[in-house]
């Protein structure tokens, strides 16, 4: 397991202002016990933030008819609506939330090419509310197996997330398993799949990105 590079930064910052407040506590507070308890919460605070930037080292579970799920976390919508944004037309929701303790970064569900990509600006509702995906901060890309074998991808943030970092370019080549991006503290992702899409996961279950299959394509 790694840190990942958009890690790097944040936790050195993190680090410098957790030491500049401990050398001010070791200065200016008086009550050793609280001292030592305040020492104790900047570490697990620098811990949980570089294991937030976590990237894990997983065999991706490869399948031509896979739709891998690109995040780990909860599956909080199953449904049929229809999608304004690109399609235009009935598609299956699949929704996983992200919680601030599960892995963050995003991969590619299955090969293909990157035909569509547009970032949103936004509000930041939890990431969980069913408007979260219309009105959040978002980015979405689509990824095109082949003609009529495309999916939407959304990455949505939520309260804590305050940036989408996503590396999709239209035109380029999507492999499936192959890291595309990384939302940061606490959000969700949403597929937009083909009706026709075989679901292959559940409400409430939890996934894993490049092992857990969400659906089939027909």
């Amino acid at each position: 397991m790694k840190m990942h590079r958009e890690g790097y930064k944040i936790a050195f910052v993190t680090l410098v202002v957790l030491l500049l407040l401990g050398a001010g506590l070791a200065l200016f507070m008086p009550f050793p016990v609280l001292r030592y308890l305040l020492y104790l919460s900047f570490f697990i605070h620098l811990v949980w933030t570089m294991m937030f930037f976590r990237v894990p080292k997983r065999t991706v579970n490869r399948g031509e008819n896979h739709i891998l799920a690109s995040a780990d976390g909860e599956v909080v919508v199953i449904e049929e609506v229809y999608e304004h944004e690109y399609f235009k037309d009935r598609r299956i929701q699949v929704s996983v939330f992200m919680s601030p303790f599960n892995v963050h970064v995003n991969w590619y569900p299955f090969d293909g090419k990157v035909i569509y990509t547009k970032y949103h600006p936004g509000k930041y509702l939890i990431a969980k509310h069913p408007k979260s995906s219309l009105h959040n901060e978002r980015n979405s890309i689509v990824v095109e197996k082949k003609p009529g074998s495309a999916v939407l991808v959304r990455q949505i943030a939520g309260i804590m997330a305050r940036r989408i970092i996503s590396y999709a370019r239209v035109g380029d080549k999507a492999e499936q398993g192959v890291e595309f991006g990384i939302i940061r503290f606490g959000s969700r992702v949403d597929f937009f799949l083909p009706v026709d899409a075989k679901v292959n996961v559940k409400m409430g279950q939890q996934v894993r990105a490049q092992k857990t299959i969400i659906a089939y394509f027909k």
